[in-house]
């Protein structure tokens, strides 16, 4: 799957992921580190690629509507530290058909995993 990282995220999960098949961009190598939500958005969707975030300003699923962007990953930890943040994803894309969030909009707490699909 084609990905890529917000800044928010640890740069540790590039490497995870990338051992896990994924092919990995992130907001900091492409330069847009600082740059406004929408430019980091517009650059996910023109690269074609799954954007996960931890950024609360892709949480309207009326803005991020299934079916008409590439898929957000939106993680919600309660206590999001960088150990816990890289653990969280890792096991995630592990363990759930990703595959089949291309074009979702997908939620993923401490204890659930939200999918809305086109």
């Amino acid at each position: 799957m084609k990905i890529k990282l917000d800044e928010n995220l640890p740069t540790r999960l590039e490497g995870l992921l990338e051992n896990l098949g994924h092919d990995i961009d992130t907001v900091y190598e492409e330069g847009l580190s600082s740059a406004i939500d929408p430019v980091v958005w517009k650059a996910a969707q023109v690269a074609d690629r799954f954007f996960v975030t931890q950024d609360l300003d892709f949480s309207d699923i009326r803005a991020f509507k299934p079916g008409t962007h590439h898929g957000l990953l939106l993680v919600r930890l309660r206590v999001p530290s960088r150990q816990a943040l890289a653990q969280k994803v890792q096991a995630i894309f592990q363990a759930e058909d990703v595959e089949s969030w291309k074009r979702c909009f997908v939620v993923v707490t401490d204890h659930k995993i939200r999918i809305r699909r086109p």
